[in-house]
């Protein structure tokens, strides 16, 4: 059975730093790109940042260019800093059997429980 396991969220305030990771069980977690989506509250699930199965390129959301940072070696990593209200939001681990990276939700097949991020002003 595949799982991936989210940990690291919690509650922050403006203008600080979170760092979410990712542990992938069941699966070989070379093989896939490795994505981080996030769903706020009435809001449809987006793409945050995505990293290739071999960590060279990286693709992130306008939103959060220059603030978050995607990174992998036994787990997958997002780093968060100079976090905002906006931020809030459930943010998901995810896995896609391409060799690149994808921004779209329906091409990740494997999806983790998630790990609740809340920004307050």
């Amino acid at each position: 059975q595949v799982q991936l396991v989210e940990s690291g969220g919690g509650l922050v305030q403006s203008g600080g730093s979170l760092r979410l990771s990712c542990a992938a069980t069941g699966l070989t977690f070379t093989s896939y790109t490795m994505g981080w989506f996030r769903q706020a509250p009435g809001k449809e699930r987006e793409f945050v940042a995505g990293i290739s199965w071999n960590g060279i390129s990286m693709i992130y959301a306008d939103s959060v260019k220059g603030r978050f940072t995607i990174s992998r070696d036994n787990a997958v990593r997002l780093q968060m800093n100079n976090l905002r209200p906006e931020d809030t939001a459930v943010y998901y681990c995810a896995a896609a059997a391409f060799l690149h990276i994808t921004t779209q939700p329906t091409q990740y097949v494997y999806w983790g429980q998630g790990t609740q991020v809340i920004v307050s002003s």
